[in-house]
Formats: C-alpha cells, structure tokens, sequence
C-alpha cells in the first residue's frame, strides 16, 4: 500500500498540468451537475393515484354501489397502466381509488378518467 501511494504521488508531482487539467475538468462536471439535477428536498415516492368522490344523498349504500360505484368502475376498467382500482360505498357517498404504474404522470392519469367518465350517466335523475 505504501508503494502504491508513493506511485500516485510521484505521478501527480512528475505531471502537474495534467493533475490541474483533470481537477479543472472534474470540478466544471460537478458544478454542471449540481445545477442540472432534480435533487427535491422531499421526493414523492408515491404512485401516481386518482380518486373519485361522488355524493348522492338520502340513498343507502346498496343503491349507491347499485347506481353509482359498480358503473364508474366498469367505464373505468379500460384504463390503461393502472395497478389497482378500489371502492367503497357509504350511506350517501360513493369513493373509487385508481392506481397507477410509476411511469404514468398525475396529468395523463387524470386525463384518462375524464375521458372515460365525460359525458357518462351513473346514476337515475334525482327529482328536486
């Protein structure tokens, strides 16, 4: 080990441009990588997810799963890179969770739902 030590140290005093040149290079790639890089001080490691909420009060939570949460979930199933698609009903409120795959972005995932449910009719016309 000592040999090896006195070998580099020979080296960098024998070579000196070539010692600053590559500290130089070195130093100019650290500072470019330092501005470049998405280093966040909290990183989200959470899948990408979309939850749908929907109300409809004063009916129980078999019409609800009837009405609302059982056709949300088939004109959701063609969703593509989903991981897991989850519900529950409650007295009045029907909650659908989506998951996604790592590569999909909060944006397309968003959008893929709102294309599917556009324009979709879940449930029977309330009468006020």
């Amino acid at each position: 080990m000592n040999k090896f030590i006195k070998r580099i140290l020979s080296f960098s005093l024998k070579n000196k441009y070539f010692v600053l040149i590559a500290t130089l290079i070195l130093l100019i790639a650290g500072i470019i990588t330092f501005k470049t890089m998405p280093i966040e001080a909290f990183p989200d490691v959470t899948n990408t997810e979309v939850t749908i909420i929907t109300q409809w009060p004063g009916r129980s939570a078999e019409e609800i799963e009837k009405f609302v949460t059982i056709p949300i979930e088939i004109a959701l199933n063609p969703v593509q890179n989903k991981i897991s698609l989850r519900s529950t009903s409650i007295f009045g409120l029907s909650y659908i969770k989506l998951v996604f795959e790592d590569k999909v972005t909060n944006n397309e995932a968003r959008l893929q739902v709102n294309n599917l449910l556009g324009g979709g009719r879940f449930a029977p016309k309330c009468l006020p």
